[in-house]
């Protein structure tokens, strides 16, 4: 994989497809539907899901491509792939909340290496570069370039006084008992994968996820937080979380900064 080339395609594509979701968002009213699984759709995670998809398929023709509105039509096994979720926090985006993100991953032998997360309503751009450290952007944001990046890296945590960031529309009893086993300073709540990215910058040390999650709502996040110094691993043994698996369907897991010292399940 050329990940000069990775890196600015991924780029390019999540900036164009957040312009269109905003265009959506500042509607009036937009069509919500329900997909087979019940879950929400928009005009919105369509027409995202087209220009990311054509514009991959476009630059990378023979890297195998699952998109969360296409998924069902990506029947083989893969281990090496690029992924993508066009609107993740569909829910978020609906309540007008802003916490809704563009996901686009790449996969390599099971292991997310290079992600992009852009929040278009909250103007936070997160990445890897082409060396898989993990950057935030700076906008106003050209599609053309970057102008200004800074690195970003996890936090030195403090285990009496751990920072934890928590969902806002899937907290539940069992999330809550787990975090009640550590010392926690203060909770931070965000949707989408930006909790992932708030590991990452190091403005909270955990992310336990006690719920069902997809690979595409969290390949993206995952690299990032990894280009950072970070983790995720399953909540059950601890084990690295990785991609590829059947129907792309994650177990629990635990994302956090190295130091955070992990409860058993």
């Amino acid at each position: 994989m050329d990940y000069d080339k990775l890196t600015q395609v991924m780029r390019q594509l999540a900036l164009e497809a957040g312009d269109k979701i905003m265009e959506i968002y500042a509607a009036d009213d937009f069509e919500v539907r329900a997909k087979g699984d019940d879950s929400p759709v928009t005009a919105a995670d369509e027409a995202a899901d087209a220009i990311i998809s054509a514009g991959l398929r476009a630059a990378f023709p023979d890297t195998p491509l699952v998109t969360e509105e296409q998924a069902a039509s990506h029947g083989q096994s893969v281990s090496t792939f690029l992924i993508v979720d066009p609107l993740d926090g569909t829910k978020e985006f609906i309540k007008r909340r802003g916490d809704f993100t563009v996901n686009i991953a790449y996969v390599l032998d099971g292991k997310p290496v290079r992600g992009i997360v852009y929040a278009p309503a909250k103007d936070r751009l997160f990445y890897t570069d082409a060396s898989g450290n993990s950057v935030e952007e700076d906008g106003p944001f050209e599609k053309s370039a970057a102008k200004s990046t800074r690195p970003i890296g996890v936090s030195t945590p403090d285990n009496a006084a751990l920072m934890v960031a928590a969902s806002k529309s899937h907290r539940d009893a069992a999330t809550d008992a787990y975090i009640g086993k550590y010392a926690v300073e203060d909770m931070k709540s965000a949707g989408s994968s930006l909790k992932f990215c708030l590991v990452a910058t190091g403005e909270a040390d955990l992310y336990p996820r006690l719920g069902r999650t997809m690979e595409w709502d969290t390949a993206a996040g995952h690299a990032v937080l990894a280009g950072a110094g970070g983790h995720v691993v399953r909540f059950d043994d601890h084990a690295d979380l990785t991609y590829g698996k059947p129907i792309f369907e994650n177990p629990f897991f635990i994302a956090y900064a190295p130091g955070v010292q992990l409860k058993p399940a």
